[in-house]
């Protein structure tokens, strides 16, 4: 049986290629940057107003200087130019600092009189309340490089280089399959012997809020169809994630049919638990990848953010780490394997508490809808102390 260490490296050391997408900078929040981003000019292009007021020559200034005013330079007009050191310019925040001055003295230092302004105050500094050309980075300059998450931030930079599309990766062409004769859809009525599908809803729910789409289908536990059918998909898409079928039972037609289409197990069987029969491979030239999940939900869950994320987020550049947080009670877990303890997250005295969430085990998936993570237990040993970090999978 593969280790959660080792079934990790595993999966991350496997990689696909993903397609490069140009997309319009309204819809690319959330996207990974493929390109990397240069600055089209120096930023900022020009010497700023950082405050209303009015510039000045600095070399003219003393106390209580009267100074008469040359005119009004407005954010958005071309520089005047200062014609004598005894004038000054008002000027508005965002204005290109007129020709001839160097320092921008702010309304609240100013007594405006009859005969123009004065300046109240006899400590100005030089160069005060202008932010300077380039100051920030220069024409050329690298700002965002591939890998780079796009949030508000980073769509701000776009729009000042006038970057109005933007390459980014895109996502390979999934399928989500169910598998097992006791699911059926959610329009139908089960019968007592049945369960509704919800793991493929689920994940790919979760896959959606990376930006990444997918098609959903079902496998009845026919071992002819499911080889039919797997084949075909394969031949369709370039990941393949299913839920159920993996493990060691009669009907669970999985790792021997995936085997018949040319796909390698890499893994079948992780120590760990919720989540034990994982079954990961890939052909040959790693153009198709599946990830064979539990039919139990929270196993299904944990796996997808424990593996398939971190996975997908690797192949663009991506490199997450996952955080810890502190166990806010005592407890307890026998087996020698990694256990995916479900949490409760509240911040107390600035740090970051795991409360554990009591439940039915894999198959209470409405115990998650009380969960914000899972704590990952260490399998070297049996007792877990209220105060101890451990990594924290997030999915809330």
């Amino acid at each position: 049986m593969t280790s959660v260490v080792e079934a990790d490296y595993i999966i991350q050391s496997v990689n696909i290629a993903l397609p490069v997408v140009q997309v319009s900078i309204e819809e690319i929040n959330g996207h990974i940057l493929a390109e990397p981003v240069y600055t089209d000019r120096d930023l900022p292009p020009y010497h700023r107003v950082t405050m209303d007021g009015i510039a000045v020559q600095s070399a003219s200034l003393m106390p209580g200087k009267m100074f008469s005013v040359q005119g009004v330079q407005p954010a958005g007009a071309e520089p005047m130019t200062l014609l004598s050191p005894d004038h000054c310019i008002r000027v508005m925040t965002g204005a290109k600092l007129p020709v001839g001055t160097d320092t921008v003295i702010p309304k609240e230092l100013l007594s405006v009189e009859e005969n123009g302004i004065r300046v109240a105050d006899d400590k100005i500094k030089p160069g005060i309340n202008i932010h300077f050309r380039g100051s920030d980075c220069r024409q050329g300059d690298c700002l965002l490089q591939p890998g780079t998450r796009l949030t508000p931030a980073e769509v701000g930079i776009l729009a000042a280089t006038g970057k109005a599309l933007t390459q980014v990766f895109g996502f390979p062409k999934t399928a989500v399959i169910s598998t097992g004769d006791e699911l059926v859809d959610l329009h139908d009525q089960p019968k007592p012997w049945q369960v509704r599908r919800s793991n493929s809803y689920m994940l790919q729910t979760a896959m959606r809020s990376l930006g990444w789409h997918s098609d959903r289908y079902h496998f009845n536990d026919d071992e002819n169809l499911i080889k039919h059918e797997l084949k075909r998909l394969l031949g369709i898409y370039n990941i393949v994630i299913l839920s159920g079928g993996v493990s060691q039972g009669d009907f669970d037609f999985i790792p021997s049919v995936l085997d018949t289409c040319g796909i390698r197990k890499k893994i079948h069987h992780i120590a760990q638990r919720p989540g034990k029969p994982f079954w990961f491979g890939a052909d040959e030239t790693a153009s198709k990848i599946v990830f064979a999940l539990p039919g139990n939900p929270v196993a299904s869950f944990v796996s997808f953010f424990r593996y398939i994320k971190p996975w997908m987020h690797r192949q663009m550049g991506v490199h997450d780490h996952f955080p810890t947080a502190q166990l806010a009670d005592d407890f307890s877990f026998k087996p020698a394997l990694t256990y995916f303890l479900q949490v409760k997250l509240k911040i107390e005295n600035g740090l970051l508490k795991a409360k554990p969430v009591p439940g039915g085990g894999s198959g209470d998936f409405h115990n998650l809808i009380h969960s914000d993570g899972f704590l990952e237990l260490p399998p070297d040993r049996n007792e877990f102390y209220r105060g101890e970090s451990f990594p924290l999978i997030r999915f809330r």
